[in-house]
């Protein structure tokens, strides 16, 4: 039996030196998500900011916010969001100060998510059902716009749910 095929991974090495930005790439995971939810995302970060992650400033992603007037969506809020459409998500991240903000706007909007504080997390991964981010940086405006930084981004193949199965053992140990 052969492993799905997926696209080739793409690593994106954000920095001022080469120009290039994750926003692109985070952002439009975020929007499929919010049309199709996976059954179970991960989020693994030591430090997590309440970052912008879908201007919509211009109405260009009403489709996909409806009746609400959204102009900026913020990370914890299309989290949220896409808790509601029905995917389990976990966050895992250090009991650090940084973090509480998002951690307790995440906390209000997405009630039934499950948060994991631990302070050896040192992790960064995002993942889905068929998807994967994973490399050197934090989910804050620093990590994203300011630090050299490697994010590997991965559609299809089995790297995608062997994350999660991994994921899954080491955080909740197996159960479920």
């Amino acid at each position: 039996m052969t492993a799905p095929v997926g696209t080739p991974p793409r690593t994106v090495r954000i920095s001022d030196h080469t120009g290039l930005r994750v926003q692109p790439i985070l952002r439009a995971v975020l929007l499929g998500e919010l049309f199709a939810p996976s059954e179970e995302i991960w989020l693994l970060s030591p430090w997590i900011t309440d970052i912008d992650v879908v201007d919509n400033a211009t109405g260009q992603f009403d489709a996909v916010f409806g009746d609400d007037s959204v102009t900026v969506c913020r990370f914890s809020e299309a989290l949220a969001r896409i808790a509601a459409g029905g995917a389990r998500i976990h966050v895992v991240t250090k009991p650090d100060n940084h973090n509480q903000p998002f951690l307790s706007r995440f906390r209000i909007l997405a009630p039934a998510a499950e948060v994991i504080e631990a302070p050896p997390v040192h992790e960064k991964t995002f993942c889905g059902d068929n998807w994967l981010m994973t490399g050197s940086m934090n989910f804050t405006k620093k990590g994203m716009e300011l630090n050299d930084e490697a994010v590997t981004y991965t559609v299809g193949g089995s790297e995608p749910g062997q994350a999660r199965l991994d994921l899954h053992h080491r955080w909740r140990g197996g159960s479920e």
